[in-house]
């Protein structure tokens, strides 16, 4: 256990992460490891989120405690197994060498950051299911702290993504420079007296040499690589699979409701089907300032 959190730490630090390690084409964590604190962390925002059920009118129902510590980690892993499939396939349209393996280590990692942060937001939670009796302000702050946990996650795997990016280009460049300079060495071999085509076989090295740079590391993991910017196209290409994963996730969280339980209905595991997260949220807000 302690190798585990010492390794979702050098992921928080960004040295699971950097330049030199991932130009081996892929990203090195215990996929194991990390996945059970994965559930553990869920486990306990679950309980911080589910503490609010406890202190209803009525006496505490401790089985809406319990759903919550397994609803939150279930979450997550119903959302990874939806959309691991569509980023593999984004993934490869930009043309990633990452295999199946590589991706879910890269989300598990991604994983990794969302639910450490929800754990660290959690005290925040349990201390407002505490101190106050309003269903629908509980609500909002767990969407809150949701989003920014998903967000965080979400760019730590868009940073990683551009990061192997980028050494895949590299990679390329290095092998069409050799592949040149080994071409203008024979053929400078063969002729005796330099010819047009040498200078422009030279030229062509010294433009590949000119567009293989030494890539820096970061500080962090959600830090930029200065100096290399990403295609149009495999940025939207990402930003669609963001999108995707955060309406999937949205979508996923309603479909187990509830969470945090409602004080003025008898305890239930999982509710009718009805509207769409968006609208609970929206009608949580009219309920909280009406």
């Amino acid at each position: 256990m302690l190798n585990w959190l010492r390794e979702l730490d050098q992921v928080l630090r960004g040295e699971k992460t950097r330049v030199s390690d991932l130009q081996e084409g892929s990203i090195r964590i215990n996929t194991a490891g990390l996945s059970v604190l994965v559930i553990a962390l869920g486990m306990v925002y679950g309980a911080c989120m589910g503490t609010f059920a406890l202190l209803r009118e009525g006496g505490p129902v401790y089985q809406q405690l319990v759903a919550t510590m397994v609803k939150v980690p279930s979450l997550f892993a119903l959302t990874l197994v939806i959309t691991f499939p569509s980023l593999y396939v984004f993934n490869a349209l930009v043309g990633s060498r990452l295999l199946v393996p590589a991706v879910l280590r890269l989300l598990v990692a991604s994983l990794s950051v969302t639910l450490a942060m929800l754990a660290a937001l959690g005290p925040i939670v349990l201390f407002f299911s505490l101190s106050t009796k309003s269903y629908p302000f509980m609500i909002l702050l767990n969407v809150f702290v949701f989003g920014v946990s998903g967000l965080l996650g979400l760019k730590f795997l868009l940073q990683t993504l551009h990061r192997m990016t980028v050494v895949d280009e590299q990679r390329r460049a290095t092998l069409r420079r050799e592949a040149l300079q080994a071409q203008y060495s024979s053929t400078a071999e063969e002729n005796s007296e330099p010819s047009e085509s040498d200078d422009e076989a030279e030229d062509d090295v010294k433009f590949i040499e000119d567009e293989v740079r030494e890539l820096p590391d970061p500080d962090g993991p959600l830090d930029e690589l200065d100096g290399f910017v990403l295609g149009g196209h495999v940025k939207v290409v990402f930003r669609c699979w963001v999108v995707v994963f955060g309406l999937v996730g949205a979508q996923m969280a309603w479909v187990l409701r509830p969470f945090v339980g409602d004080p003025d209905s008898p305890f239930e595991w999982f509710r009718t089907r009805e509207s769409s997260f968006f609208e609970g949220v929206w009608n949580a807000i009219l309920n909280l300032f009406g």
